[in-house]
């Protein structure tokens, strides 16, 4: 990692072979949006330990990777059994923003999901974000021309919700850093949405920002708000804490 040998581009490349299973889907056969951000999530991890900028690689730095915002666009649905190639690459630097893509494809090699994320690498000390030192930039910057989605991961506005969700922090909502795990935001959009609406619909874009991590037993109130026909925009907020939490879109086909 701290040698100056460009590395070659399809090193850059992690693909990760993934099987949906049924605890992945929904009542209809579908994946959850929350299971398949999590596929993303672990292929992302698996990249950055191979690259040497995982948690062991940041660890020695005393940091540590928080993912602050992530769109995704689903150009179908993904259906249970079903066996899927994950291809995540890291992509830029943005300011204080690592960036990093992801192509899902079936097994035909058809294109199903295209995602784009930000990152930041969290000082474990001051618990702010800041730059990596020691870790040679390319790997972050290499491919920076090579895109899933072009635009930035999309940066959401508040929310004047006309609908009001409570959610209590469950001891299963809770990951390894003690804190609510990335995808169940995911999980909370979806669910306050009834099993007939989601007969109907299924996600064809969604945006997460990620503002303050929420703890063990602490309680979100979850604003929800309707923007055109089948668009939702979403923001949780900590009661205890009194912070935003995350802010969400949706949008429905």
């Amino acid at each position: 990692m701290e040698n100056n040998d460009k590395i070659n581009d399809n090193e850059l490349i992690l693909k990760t072979n993934f099987t949906v299973t049924s605890a992945d889907t929904d009542m209809f056969s579908r994946i959850r949006p929350g299971a398949l951000l999590n596929f993303l999530i672990q292929s992302a991890i698996q990249s950055a330990d191979d690259l040497g900028f995982g948690f062991e690689g940041l660890w020695k730095h005393r940091m540590f990777w928080v993912l602050s915002r992530l769109t995704m666009e689903i150009y179908r649905p993904i259906k249970w059994g079903e066996k899927l190639e994950v291809l995540t690459w890291p992509k830029d630097i943005y300011k204080l923003f690592y960036l990093r893509d992801f192509i899902v494809e079936d097994k035909k090699g058809n294109v199903a999901v295209k995602s784009t994320s930000a990152w930041l690498a969290v000082d474990l000390d001051s618990k702010r974000p800041k730059h990596i030192d020691g870790i040679e930039a390319d790997y972050f910057t290499q491919l920076n021309n090579k895109h899933a989605l072009q635009e930035f991961p999309e940066k959401l506005e508040p929310v004047e919700g006309t609908d009001m969700f409570t959610i209590e922090t469950t001891y299963f909502d809770i990951d390894l850093n003690k804190h609510v795990t990335s995808t169940r935001y995911v999980d909370w959009m979806m669910d306050t949405f009834s099993p007939y609406f989601h007969a109907n619909k299924y996600p064809e874009k969604l945006s997460v920002n990620y503002i303050k991590e929420t703890g063990p037993q602490e309680q979100i109130l979850l604003k929800r708000s309707k923007d055109g026909q089948c668009s939702y925009n979403f923001e949780g907020l900590n009661q205890e804490a009194d912070t935003e939490a995350f802010r969400g879109k949706i949008d429905f086909r």
